[in-house]
């Protein structure tokens, strides 16, 4: 879908193609794109189709280079899919500057473009390209912020049920989360590095304030990058933790399924020795005499796996006392 935006005092108004002011600057919005669409702007502007599938390709990387009309930056935004396994991750939105137009090309829907389209970027200037630029990338920075603090609050949730009950689904989630975060991690790098590319090479022409702005959003991105890299430390520390309480909890279940098997071999052993063909015990005798025996033989067994299986349950009570009057003298 492509819309056409331009300024009518500080708000962006959507118009059609044919209502285009050609003395003001545009903004030429092209989002969830087709490749029909993608064939229009490629004919209509006289751009290079490598560089479009460049731009809607969703593992490209942030950069910006000039060409020979225009000047190109492709950032990394973060996506909040609700409806996905992995609910948070990151789409490259391309920024193809001639000196009238700015044509932004995403593969995807993003709240930074639903923010800018509805008005929600304060101080958003369209007759300012390189301000349009900086503007864009501290409104990913405010959002990558606060979808890091809700993962954050997910994790801490997952954490808890985690707690009381270890099931396949929140470690799922658990390591969705983690995925996010990588995502995060890796797109926010390749921010950086375009900031740092932005007041390096000079290719956008930035005044004293975007100059000052763009401070900002360098802070911004570092500030996300130290919480992204926290964040995932702590939340694979959590999935190695339940990972060894899983195993753990296995070590103690073919434990206590060892002992149970143990006895009830004592059991199969009687009865497949005297299954032989050989004389069996009691046969002259009283017919309660073999079954009080056998009575006998299976309480002692269960006696003995009931002792074995509850062996440092039984150690831990004795310990208490002995604690209790030690502390009594002191």
């Amino acid at each position: 879908m492509i819309n056409y935006w331009q300024q009518d005092g500080l708000q962006l108004i959507r118009k059609a193609k044919e209502e285009i002011d050609a003395n003001e600057k545009i903004w030429i919005d092209a989002r969830n794109i087709t490749q029909d669409e993608i064939k229009q702007l490629q004919f209509e502007y006289n751009l290079d189709p490598e560089l479009l599938m460049d731009i809607i390709d969703p593992d490209e990387l942030s950069r910006i280079e000039p060409w020979d009309d225009f000047n190109l930056v492709i950032m990394r935004l973060p996506v909040f899919n609700p409806n996905s396994d992995v609910s948070y991750t990151t789409t490259p939105l391309g920024a193809i500057i001639f000196p009238d137009k700015i044509i932004t090309v995403c593969w995807t829907d993003c709240e930074v473009l639903r923010d800018l389209s509805a008005n929600r970027i304060k101080g958003l200037k369209l007759s300012d390209f390189p301000a349009f630029i900086i503007r864009l990338l501290s409104r990913s920075d405010i959002l990558f912020l606060r979808y890091l603090k809700e993962i954050n609050r997910r994790t801490n949730s997952i954490q808890n049920e985690l707690h009381e009950s270890i099931e396949n689904t929140e470690l799922i989630q658990l390591l969705n989360m983690e995925k996010s975060l990588m995502f995060f991690q890796t797109s926010l790098k390749a921010n950086q590095l375009l900031l740092e590319k932005i007041r390096r090479t000079k290719i956008l022409k930035l005044d004293e304030d975007d100059q000052e702005w763009l401070d900002d959003v360098e802070i911004d991105n570092r500030q996300a990058m130290e919480m992204t890299d926290t964040y995932s430390a702590i939340t694979a520390g959590t999935m190695d933790a339940f990972s060894n309480v899983i195993s753990n909890n296995m070590n103690i279940v073919m434990k206590k399924l060892t002992v149970i098997s143990l006895v009830l071999m004592i059991m199969s052993f009687i009865t497949n020795f005297w299954g032989m063909n050989i004389r069996l015990p009691w046969s002259t005798s009283s017919s309660w005499t073999g079954f009080i025996c056998l009575s006998i033989l299976c309480v002692v067994s269960a006696t003995v796996a009931y002792l074995v299986m509850n062996l440092k349950s039984l150690n831990r009570v004795k310990d208490k006392p002995a604690k209790r009057k030690r502390g009594r003298k002191h």
